[in-house]
């Protein structure tokens, strides 16, 4: 028996590519990624996590290039938690040291289409002096141990932050039945009167 019904839920499909970074002071990065959505949002294709390779910045140019696929298709029955994409960037310190080079994160856009997104990313700073030495002469530097809090507002206040780099990430995105769940995602005209 086939049902004609209205939908129970609505699709986001993302795909797209995490370009590249700019991080002047930096070479020899790589790109962890993940998504951060809300309660009645599910993934159901595609990954939810990576890890680009490794990339080195040529002599032309200073930029790092991942070119690294993104696919993920969701499912939700209201636009509240909209996903957000949490990119994480590691390289070496002077040590050889994995280490953080930068936090940030985006909304997955809103409207269905083609979308590039500059990402402007950010370290945890120590709060003393005597820990910045001590965690650069062991090697150890404040990082988060869960990356998606990068996407929440709970308790980021009171964290010393510093900029540091920019990810860009292109996105194309395609939404299913959220017309019918009565939710318009085209894009906005000006009104005549």
């Amino acid at each position: 028996m086939e049902t004609t019904g209205n939908p129970s839920v609505f699709l986001l499909t993302v795909n797209g590519q995490i370009e590249g970074a700019n991080f002047p002071d930096y070479d020899n990065l790589y790109c962890k990624y993940c998504y951060v959505y809300g309660h009645d949002w599910a993934p159901t294709t595609g990954l939810e996590e990576g890890i680009t390779q490794i990339t080195s910045k040529s002599i032309q140019s200073h930029r790092l290039i991942w070119n690294f696929p993104l696919e993920t298709t969701f499912k939700s029955t209201n636009p509240s938690g909209w996903p957000q994409l949490v990119v994480s960037v590691y390289g070496p310190d002077v040590f050889g040291n994995d280490v953080v080079r930068g936090y940030g994160a985006t909304h997955i856009p809103f409207t269905p289409g083609q979308h590039t997104r500059t990402i402007p990313m950010f370290v945890p700073e120590p709060t003393w002096r005597l820990q910045k030495f001590t965690g650069w002469l062991l090697g150890r530097r404040p990082e988060y141990t869960d990356p998606k809090v990068v996407a929440q507002g709970e308790g980021r206040e009171v964290t010393r932050v510093r900029s540091q780099g920019f990810v860009t990430v292109s996105f194309h995105t395609m939404t299913k039945d959220m017309k019918k769940m009565g939710y318009d995602m085209g894009p906005s005209t000006p009104s005549t009167v």
